[in-house]
């Protein structure tokens, strides 16, 4: 698909020369990456810090000059709103590779990105997602990278830390029902009974609600030791907010859809002493954290979120194996995607094993603490 992309340009280009038009030769080596993640609705901030890094990649790379089979290469951002809908991201998908991008960043739901990723794969396009549900380099697809941690090396993390480090030996686990809550909340649960704790009630609620009064009266009956969501900040902050009011003293702990400044805003003062996991390390322990949130800043005139320096580094995986084959053709790159080794901002060593999952696992609890996220432990490993 993109070889005959390159071919119709050159032949177009050839004409445009030869009367004199000297833009069409940086036209040439135009490499178009495709984006999809919910830039509307409550997840919007998810998908607008997710796309400033990848902005921020593609425009120092510009700036570089990367030659690419002889050309001078402009990469370029296709962005599309997925709305964290499924139906809607396997539609955005099918337009991503009818505009002809040679590679997706994306997408940022897991609930998205595991449908969309058949549309990728059998078109031939490679795929760098932040999706953290195990099923989504699961599926045996070649094509298929994670930005991120999964949730398989999340759950076993945050289990172990509630039966180990809290001594919560009785807990309880809600989930939202979506591929990334319910994938998460799946993990932690094996891993709470492989450490010796008890799951003493599963509860269940949608990523549209707002009223958990019911499931937390259920819950408060077992007296969990802590409680466990799988979910949104746009659902664990009012659910904060009910566990402060119906009494219940267990701490509640997330992961890292919890851990944002919404959260904090959603839950207000009954947020203090909530824990959630985050895939990765905190920016300032970052192989080169502190330089990429300056940078960001200096571009967004914010400070970055928790995704955009993991889809910083997604943009430059991409970049850099499409450097390394020399072409943007992904039947080309994908190999060299593949057993990619390179240094990034959030680790030193970004490589991929089989399926597509990063080799170094590395998972961060933190709990509010004063009205903020304040870093409790990191634990840091490589996949077996």
């Amino acid at each position: 698909m993109y070889a005959l992309h390159r071919r119709v340009l050159a032949a177009g280009i050839a004409a445009l020369c030869l009367a004199g038009g000297p833009h069409a030769a940086a036209q040439a080596a135009e490499i178009r990456f495709g984006y999809a993640g919910p830039l509307t609705g409550p997840q919007s901030h998810y998908g607008e810090d997710m796309q400033n890094g990848l902005t921020l990649a593609l425009e120092e790379a510009n700036k570089q000059g990367i030659k690419i089979d002889g050309d001078t290469a402009r990469f370029v951002l296709v962005s599309r709103d997925d709305q964290a809908d499924p139906r809607v991201g396997v539609q955005v998908a099918q337009q991503l590779v009818d505009e002809e991008v040679v590679g997706i960043l994306g997408h940022f739901n897991s609930g998205t990105t595991i449908p969309a990723s058949r549309v990728y794969h059998e078109a031939g396009l490679p795929q760098i997602a932040m999706a953290t549900s195990p099923e989504y380099t699961r599926q045996g697809y070649e094509t298929t990278f994670r930005m991120m941690t999964s949730d398989t090396q999340q759950g076993a993390a945050v289990g172990k830390f509630m039966v180990e480090t809290l001594k919560a030996k009785k807990i309880a686990i809600i989930d939202d029902r979506t591929a990334y809550g319910q994938g998460l909340a799946d993990e932690v649960e094996k891993a709470v009974k492989a450490a010796g704790g008890t799951v003493a009630r599963r509860e269940y609620t949608t990523d549209k609600a707002t009223d958990f009064n019911a499931i937390l009266t259920n819950v408060k009956g077992v007296a969990p030791d802590a409680i466990f969501y799988g979910g949104l900040d746009a659902q664990s902050g009012p659910m904060k907010r009910q566990l402060v009011s119906l009494g219940i003293k267990a701490p509640l702990v997330s992961g890292e859809m919890t851990r944002s400044d919404t959260y904090l805003k959603l839950a207000g003062d009954a947020a203090e002493g909530t824990y959630a996991s985050l895939a990765g390390v905190p920016l300032e322990q970052m192989s080169a954290g502190k330089e990429f949130a300056q940078r960001y800043e200096a571009r967004f005139k914010k400070a970055p979120g928790v995704y955009a320096p993991y889809a910083y580094d997604g943009a430059w995986t991409m970049i850099t194996a499409i450097q390394k084959a020399d072409s943007a053709d992904p039947s080309d790159y994908l190999p060299e995607l593949a057993k990619i080794d390179r240094k990034g901002a959030t680790s030193e060593h970004i490589a991929y094993d089989k399926n597509g999952d990063l080799k170094e696992i590395s998972v961060t609890i933190y709990q509010v603490r004063d009205g903020k996220w304040q870093m409790v432990q990191t634990m840091v490993s490589q996949a077996n």
